[in-house]
């Protein structure tokens, strides 16, 4: 059975939250790079599978929550070095999926 259309955001960001730690590591050498990108992405996966199941809002609630830490995160060094790439961008596309989560998170609440 494939997932419903809102998982798919979460899988998507995982996965890319995961390849981009595995760049910044292995272009950098960034082991923070590589821990957060595996951390995040795997927790936006995990969030992923959650809304695939019966547990809707607690997976959007997570995925929320893991969107919300990284867009805080890289928008605080956004804001210290002014590169769009990846600080700017990760706290873009963060900000972006934590409205997106909120909102269908919102949607289940009981």
């Amino acid at each position: 059975m494939a997932p419903p259309g809102s998982a798919h955001p979460a899988f998507s960001l995982g996965g890319l939250t995961i390849i981009g730690g595995a760049v910044g590591y292995f272009k950098k050498g960034s082991k923070a790079s590589l821990g957060a990108g595996l951390v995040c992405g795997s927790l936006l996966i995990g969030s992923g599978a959650m809304i695939s199941t019966d547990k809707q809002f607690e997976g959007h609630s997570l995925a929320a929550t893991t969107s919300g830490l990284m867009s805080a995160g890289m928008g605080q060094r956004y804001l210290k070095t002014g590169k769009m790439m990846p600080a700017g961008f990760v706290a873009a596309v963060g900000a972006v999926s934590l409205a997106f989560h909120c909102k269908k998170a919102l949607e289940w609440f009981d």
